[in-house]
C-alpha cells in the first residue's frame, strides 16, 4: 500500500500515520522526521538542509526531494510506505511521480484530513502549552495554516483529478477518526 496522508497542520497526521502504517505493516515517512535523521546523520544533504534551517528558510525541493527519494528507495519501504507531510508543493507531486514511475509502482490513495480552522488552531495552542512550545503563537499557528491553504491544498485537486484522493473528516476522537479512515480506504479497523 502506497499512501499520502495530507491535512493542515493539528489535523491529526502524525498520530493516525502511526496508526495506519502499523495496520500496513509499512513505514510511515515523515519529512520532519527524514530532516532530522539527515541532519543528525551529518549525510551531506543534511549538512546542506542544516543551512537552510539555521537560517530560518525553507529547505529547497531539490533536497528534499533526494531525501525522499533515498528514504523510499530503503528496502523497508518497498511493500508500500505512508507519506506524511510530502509533498507539499506541485513541483513535489511531479518530483513523487518520477519516482514512483522509476521504481515501477503507483500511489494506492491520498488521504486529506480535514478540520475547521478554529478548531485547528485550539488543538495546536494546546498542544504548545502541553509541550512548553512557546515559539508556536496564535500569530503564527495561523500562518502555517495560510501556507498550507496557499502552497498544499491546490494539491488535494491534483490528487482529487486523478481519482486517488479521500477525504476524511479529522474532528473528534482519535479512534473514531482511525474509523472514518478505514472505511473510506474500506480496510478493516485493527
Amino acid at each position: 500500500m502506497r499512501l499520502i496522508l495530507m491535512g493542515p497542520p493539528g489535523a491529526g497526521k502524525g498520530t493516525q500515520a502511526k496508526v495506519i502504517a502499523t495496520h500496513f505493516k509499512i513505514p510511515a515517512i515523515s519529512t520532519g522526521d527524514i530532516f532530522r535523521a539527515n541532519v543528525a546523520g551529518k549525510t551531506p544533504l543534511g549538512i546542506e538542509a542544516q543551512r537552510y534551517m539555521d537560517a530560518g528558510e525553507y529547505v529547497p525541493d531539490t533536497v528534499t526531494n533526494a531525501m525522499v527519494r533515498d528514504r523510499i528507495a530503503l528496502p523497508d519501504a518497498a511493500p508500500g510506505f505512508l507519506l506524511d507531510g510530502y509533498p507539499r508543493t506541485l513541483a513535489q507531486v511531479d518530483e513523487l511521480d518520477s519516482m514512483l514511475t522509476d521504481a515501477g509502482s503507483k500511489l494506492d490513495a491520498v488521504v486529506a484530513l480535514t478540520a475547521e480552522l478554529d478548531e485547528l488552531v485550539a488543538r495546536l495552542l494546546q498542544r504548545a502549552a502541553v509541550e512548553g512550545r512557546a515559539d508556536d503563537t496564535e500569530e503564527v499557528i495561523r500562518r502555517r495554516q495560510e501556507v498550507y491553504a496557499e502552497q498544499t491544498e491546490p494539491l488535494l485537486a491534483v490528487y482529487r483529478e486523478r481519482g486517488l484522493l479521500i477525504e476524511v473528516d479529522g474532528m473528534g476522537e482519535i479512534d473514531a477518526v482511525t474509523h472514518r479512515i478505514f472505511d473510506a480506504l474500506e480496510q478493516p479497523v485493527v
